[in-house]
């Protein structure tokens, strides 16, 4: 193992004493990590300062570990401009090929660019760290503690290589450092709104949320890292010309993974359909599980942190008539409208998942499937506190539409699990460009055929027959 491991430091070992003789590389990060934590000293004491006069001093304690994360992260931006230029800056130059043509595995050649990549800023950013707690701690007697501490060098660490690992999988599938920069975007975007969010709970002070943002980077650098590891090919990286937006071809592949051989609809039903949903076994097994998982998980959450019983009141229960079925009525249930205003619904949320999807590698996706049987289960379990059986109130609530409204989010959710499988699994004599779009072919014919006509029965079902059910069941307890 140690042997294989060598050729990754010799890499990168060559490719740090590179970058470390680049000015336009050294000058940046020294900036970054010696003058942005000066900067940030000072504004800490002018804000330490200010508020003081106020006695707000919470606000100070809060915003001085703000800008300790925040002096962590500026160096590591460096680092996505180092790993842009990994491959497609040496493709361009011409000057990555006596490395391509070494005896190296293409798995050493990729770890040892990705670390080159990471290891300069990130020991800026913690150079830029430990300026900013010397700084902080003569002009505001502030010292973290260890746990804090580890926390936010942890945050650092994760960043930068969630960072790197996107920008070394775009460097790989791109010719030029332009395009590598644009597709950049779909990296600084993403990391931007998460360090958004991790400054509310900074300010917040929920620090165990942080460690939850750790373990869940660590999980998307992890898939990033498979993804550029499955995808990398040396011999399509040398053969590879400008360039292009080829709608033409992206339709044609899509269209003929779609279509495949059917001549009419009833043989593409016949033929296509099937193959799709087996191929989608493994993540509908995968999709069904996980549901249930949730939905247990939910309803024991609310018995830990459960609603008042009285929202469940037995006696409210017990006492449902026809006038309940009158309140739905006013609502818009039991219309034609109605069905089809439920059905566009939950079709807008399939786009919204699979688009979440194709972003996080199915993660975000599957989520918002998800997440209606989570809040279902939740109040599930706080009915079963009033003494409503947690079995009943899901019957109730899910019946009998749920007979073919779960089956569509199951098969949805494997689609989409599809989808992001295709951009982590090697793709043998494709780019990973075709693999994604047979993939989402699939799909599309699952989409089609199956989940649209799944959702608008459960539509129907939902408006003129589930307020009867939950009536008939919650009414006779």
């Amino acid at each position: 193992m140690q042997d294989n491991l060598r050729p990754v430091f010799i890499i990168a070992y060559r490719e740090v004493r590179d970058q470390l003789r680049d000015w336009r590389i050294i000058i940046p990060i020294a900036l970054l990590t010696l003058f942005f934590p000066f900067l940030m000293n000072f504004t800490a004491g002018q804000v330490v300062g200010f508020v003081q006069q106020y006695g707000a001093n919470l606000l100070a304690d809060r915003f001085i570990p703000f800008l300790l994360m925040i002096v962590g992260f500026f160096p590591i931006t460096i680092s996505l401009a180092i790993a842009l230029e990994s491959f497609a800056g040496e493709t361009e130059r011409r000057s990555i090929e006596p490395l391509l043509g070494s005896p190296l595995s293409d798995w050493q050649l990729y770890l040892g660019k990705l670390l080159a990549s990471l290891i300069p800023p990130l020991l800026a950013s913690y150079l830029g760290v430990i300026v900013y707690l010397i700084g902080i701690r003569r002009t505001a007697n502030w010292v973290p503690s260890v746990d804090f501490l580890i926390l936010v060098l942890l945050l650092t660490t994760v960043q930068a290589l969630v960072m790197v690992s996107g920008a070394v999988v775009v460097s790989t599938q791109t010719t030029s450092v332009r395009a590598a920069n644009l597709l950049a975007s779909f990296i600084v975007l993403p990391m931007s709104l998460l360090i958004q969010g991790e400054s509310v709970v900074m300010l917040w002070a929920d620090y165990g949320v942080l460690w939850w943002a750790v373990l869940g980077q660590v999980i998307l650098a992890g898939l990033l890292v498979r993804m550029g590891l499955a995808h990398f090919n040396r011999e399509e990286l040398l053969g590879k010309e400008i360039d292009t937006l080829n709608m033409r071809w992206a339709w044609k592949v899509f269209s003929r993974a779609f279509v495949g051989q059917a001549r009419n609809p009833g043989d593409w039903l016949k033929h296509e359909l099937p193959p799709a949903l087996r191929r989608l076994a493994i993540p509908v097994a995968f999709m069904t599980i996980t549901l249930v998982v949730v939905t247990w998980v939910a309803a024991d959450q609310a018995r830990i942190s459960g609603l008042p019983a009285s929202v469940f009141s037995m006696d409210k229960l017990t006492t449902l008539d026809e006038t309940f079925l009158d309140q739905f009525r006013e609502i818009g249930f039991f219309s034609a409208n109605g069905v089809f205003s439920i059905w566009l619904h939950n079709l807008q949320t399939i786009l919204i998942a699979t688009l979440l999807g194709v972003l996080t590698f199915a993660v975000g996706g599957v989520l918002v499937l998800l997440l209606p049987m989570a809040i279902i289960g939740f109040f599930a379990g706080a009915a079963g506190l009033a003494g409503i059986r947690p079995i009943t109130f899901l019957l109730a609530f899910i019946m009998p539409h749920g007979l073919f409204e779960l089956p569509a989010i199951i098969l949805s959710g494997a689609a989409i699990l599809q989808i992001g499988a295709a951009l982590l699994t090697p793709a043998h004599n494709m780019t990973i460009g075709e693999a994604w779009l047979r993939a989402f072919a699939d799909w599309a014919k699952v989409a089609l055929a199956v989940v649209m006509p799944l959702f608008l029965i459960a539509s129907a079902l939902e408006m003129f027959v589930s307020p009867h059910f939950m009536l008939m069941v919650l009414g006779g307890l």
